[in-house]
């Protein structure tokens, strides 16, 4: 492998020129920087780099903090990540939280060494923790949260929502029960609570008192889900249709009404939230996020935000679109829908 010493003996010239035409420095005449240039074609020299970061004063990685990484729609919007990276010069490391001590621990020891960037997806940011990490000098863009001053890139919960709502109501039903997060979630995820808001908002459109009985909450888990789906199931006047805060969740619903002997959608319409793939093979009418895009664009926004001018932030709303399968039907329908709309 060439050094850049022997690109600077080839040239004659020292080792700090070449390292000035590099990084394209000034201070290195016309004539100079030609030679330095030609001896690099010649030995074909090839800069490290990372080294060539870190004289920039750069690690050339761009950091993620997602929690639970390896759940549908976070390992989507990661794919954006990648397909956005790709052909930059940066590489990217994944900073996990799956408990708040993770969470603590990644913005305690975040700083310039570690990444240059920090994407920050669907972990609502409190105002010291956000200090914290502007304090390192990095750039920062949110992916599904929002912190006035900072880019991001957000859908509108609340929409989603009266969405789902909206679709069931229309297709005849009165007994809509919902199921999301525990509002007192230990990270302060709030999406679900802004789904929840749209539902109340959609039931009062339609002049519909909702059944508190029929509003339940627990962590996102599949499992969870069926355990709620089941307590809606076996009360004395159960819904007939679910809205769900995630596909992940309208899994577990799924589940608990073939438990309980009961035909989707004939006897339960249910609705989820994402279109993860799984929505796809179970057939679940769900409301749309462009996870995917929303993970290429935010990582778009911190290379842009890398750059020599970096744009004023802004946020960006993406579009929702509700999908129609054959888990939702008028209440008691006698046959199931046909394919899938939008």
């Amino acid at each position: 492998m060439v050094t850049i010493r022997e690109v600077a003996a080839h040239a004659g010239v020292g080792a700090g020129t070449v390292s000035r035409v590099i990084n394209e420095s000034a201070g290195v005449s016309p004539t100079t920087r030609a030679r330095v240039l030609e001896s690099i074609a010649t030995l074909q020299y090839r800069p490290n780099p990372l080294a060539r970061g870190l004289s920039r004063g750069r690690c050339q990685t761009i950091g993620v903090i997602v929690p639970f990484f390896t759940q549908a729609s976070a390992i989507e919007r990661l794919r954006g990540v990648v397909a956005a990276l790709g052909g930059s010069r940066y590489d990217l490391v994944l900073f996990d939280v799956e408990t708040p001590e993770h969470r603590a621990e990644h913005v305690a020891t975040l700083n310039r060494q570690r990444a240059d960037g920090l994407l920050v997806m669907s972990l609502p940011l409190a105002d010291d923790e956000l200090a914290r990490i502007m304090a390192t000098g990095m750039a920062v863009v949110l992916v599904d949260a929002q912190h006035e001053g900072l880019p991001a890139v957000v859908t509108d919960d609340t929409e989603g929502g009266r969405m789902a709502t909206e679709h069931l109501v229309d297709l005849g039903h009165r007994r809509i029960g919902f199921m999301g997060d525990d509002p007192d979630n230990e990270f302060g995820f709030n999406s679900s609570a802004l789904r929840e808001t749209g539902y109340r908002v959609a039931m009062a459109d339609a002049g519909i008192t909702p059944d508190e009985a029929l509003v339940l909450h627990g962590p996102h888990e599949r499992g969870v889900g069926t355990e709620l789906a089941g307590q809606l199931l076996s009360g004395p006047e159960p819904p007939t249709a679910i809205v769900c805060c995630s596909d992940v969740q309208a899994a577990g619903a799924i589940e608990a009404i073939r438990a309980a002997g009961l035909r989707m959608p004939q006897d339960v319409s249910v609705v989820g939230f994402d279109d993860i793939e799984m929505a796809t093979h179970l057939g679940l009418t769900t409301v749309r996020r462009p996870l995917f895009h929303s993970g290429q664009l935010g990582a778009r926004l911190l290379l842009e935000a890398l750059g020599v001018h970096p744009p004023e932030p802004q946020v960006h709303e993406l579009d929702l679109e509700l999908v129609t399968r054959t888990s939702t039907a008028p209440p008691g329908a006698t046959s199931e829908p046909q394919g899938e709309t939008t």
